[in-house]
Parts: C-alpha cells; sequence; structure tokens
C-alpha cells in the first residue's frame, strides 16, 4: 500500500508533459514509419491497416473508431485514398482534434504537386480520384518534403518538444537525401523502361526513376480486369511490347501473372509500402528493396 502511494504522489509531482506522448494514428504503414522516424519515443503510433491491405477498401471497425477517438494526430495519404473508410472513423470517433482544419489532421498528399489530376470526374469513370494520385510516397522526394511538414506539424501539437522534432526530422533529411543519390545511381539503368501496372499506384515511382507507364490492367480504376479485358490487353502488348509489369503487394495477383505468362514481359513484385516484403522493415529498405527488385525483374 505504502509503495503505491508513494507512486501515485511521485506521478502527480511529474510535469504532465514528462508522462505524455503524442498519441498518433497512421492510416497507412509508409505514415506509421515516417511518424516513428521523426517521433522516436516522444510519439506512440497505431497503424490502422496493414502492408498487404488495399487502403483503398478497409473497414471501419470499432476498434479503428476507439483508436480515432484517442489521437492527437492522425496521418492519412489524403486525396480521397481513403474516402471509403476515413470519413465514418472520423465522424464516429467525435474526436475534435483530429477533424479536418485542425493541427491533428494531416493529409501527406496536400503538400505535394499531385499527378493525374482529372479535368472532370463522374462514377462512369470507375473509383478516380478527384483531387490527383494519392499514392505519394513513391517518390522519395515527395517524402522529404511531408517530412517537413510533418515535423512542423507534430511540433505544434506538442512545442515543448519542437526542439526533439527538429532534430529528428534534421537528421532523417540528411541520411534521406543520401540515399535518394544512391537510389538515382543504382536505378539508372531503368530510365526509359515501358511498363505495365495493375493500378496507377506505380505513376510516381515511375515518374521519379524516368519510367514510362503504358497500359494499366485495371479497364477502369477499382475495376478488376475481365477475361475480355485481358485478352484486349494481351493484343495491345502483341502490338506495343512493354518491358515490365509490375504488381505491388496488395494488387490482386492473377492478372499481372496471367499476363506475364503469355508475353514472357518481365514482373516484378513490389512492396508498395513497408512491410510489403520482408526486406522492406522501414522506408529505407522499402527503396532499396523497390529499386532491387526492378533491377532483378529486368536485369539492368
Amino acid at each position: 500500500m505504502l509503495v503505491v502511494c508513494c507512486f501515485l504522489l511521485l506521478s502527480a509531482a511529474l510535469p504532465q508533459t514528462a508522462l505524455a506522448k503524442i498519441s498518433a494514428f497512421a492510416c497507412e504503414p509508409e505514415w506509421a514509419s515516417l511518424l516513428s522516424e521523426l517521433g522516436g519515443k516522444e510519439v506512440s503510433v497505431y497503424q490502422a491497416t496493414s502492408p498487404k491491405q488495399d487502403p483503398h477498401r478497409v473497414e471501419a471497425r470499432p476498434s479503428l473508431v476507439a483508436r480515432m477517438r484517442s489521437a492527437d494526430i492522425v496521418v492519412c495519404s489524403g486525396s480521397d485514398l481513403e474516402i471509403g473508410w476515413l470519413p465514418v472513423l472520423l465522424q464516429s470517433a467525435g474526436n475534435s482534434k483530429v477533424q479536418p482544419g485542425q493541427p491533428g489532421h494531416f493529409m501527406a498528399s496536400e503538400f505535394v504537386e499531385r499527378i493525374d489530376v482529372p479535368e472532370k470526374v463522374d462514377r462512369s469513370m470507375g473509383d478516380v480520384h478527384p483531387y490527383g494520385n494519392p499514392h505519394v510516397h513513391l517518390d522519395p522526394r515527395n517524402l522529404a518534403v511531408i517530412a517537413d511538414a510533418l515535423s512542423q506539424r507534430l511540433a505544434t501539437i506538442d512545442p515543448d518538444r519542437a526542439a526533439v522534432y527538429a532534430d529528428r526530422n534534421a537528421a532523417f533529411q540528411t541520411r534521406w537525401s543520401e540515399s535518394i543519390k544512391r537510389w538515382e545511381r543504382e536505378a539508372s539503368g531503368l530510365k526509359g523502361l515501358k511498363i505495365v501496372t495493375y493500378h496507377r499506384d506505380s505513376a510516381y515511382l515511375g515518374n521519379w526513376l524516368g519510367m514510362t507507364l503504358t497500359i494499366t490492367i485495371e479497364p477502369k480504376p477499382g475495376i478488376p480486369p475481365s477475361a475480355n479485358h485481358l485478352a484486349k490487353l494481351l493484343k495491345e502488348l502483341d502490338a506495343e511490347p512493354a518491358d515490365l509489369i509490375i504488381r505491388m503487394a496488395y494488387n490482386e495477383p492473377k492478372a499481372p501473372a496471367w499476363l506475364h505468362d503469355r508475353t514472357g514481359i518481365p514482373l516484378a513484385e513490389l512492396p508498395y509500402t513497408v512491410g510489403g516484403t520482408k526486406q522492406a522493415k522501414d522506408l529505407f529498405t522499402l527503396f532499396d528493396d523497390t529499386i532491387s527488385r526492378l533491377r532483378q525483374a529486368t536485369g539492368r
């Protein structure tokens, strides 16, 4: 009893900031990893989705509502990637700190230039993202910009530790800049490749490395390919061959494999995010493994 009383008195005597951590809700693994890089032990990170889970389609489970209810910051891709589940969580949680317009609401894609912004949108086009392609993390130059913005946001939420976040971001940026230079050297032989991709989740990766997306296996975003559509793609590839087929870890595997088997075009299975392969254990090894798999598949 005496020990418990002493513990309670000691806890009460400590400043609240010495005990509290920022509670962060990360929609996808890449943002959980970035939060850990920038926050270290000062940020407690909850990852809402698994690496091989399609981030477009997530069930707004009660357990996710409970996590969001206690969050100080929500970090997601944005640009409507999570449109099917994030608004439900925000409304159900009723947490004023993480609503749109508040410091605790951080949509990563809003801080970088987005590609594939459609001139118009209607339901006949499939699951088109009206604000542009949300898969911004696959260009590491975007991640450098987002890291700066997220570090500043953490400091806004937790000003007592602003210097910690600034120092960790500076260290991250130094390592990241050096890594980008190395990745670009290693991937120089990939420039000019014509690639087939299941979904346009490879667009930022292609832009960064100078690869051209020629065919998307989905007939429309979010619509699985039919047998007739695959037969059509086969004819297109026979007329104008591609150099590589890319399948991300969360993509449906059968259609890319079918095209690979019938065309002989090399197939690269990429992690997409942290944890998508055994090798992709953090943001740095995500790109290490991505470049390695692209080079291995193409022999370049």
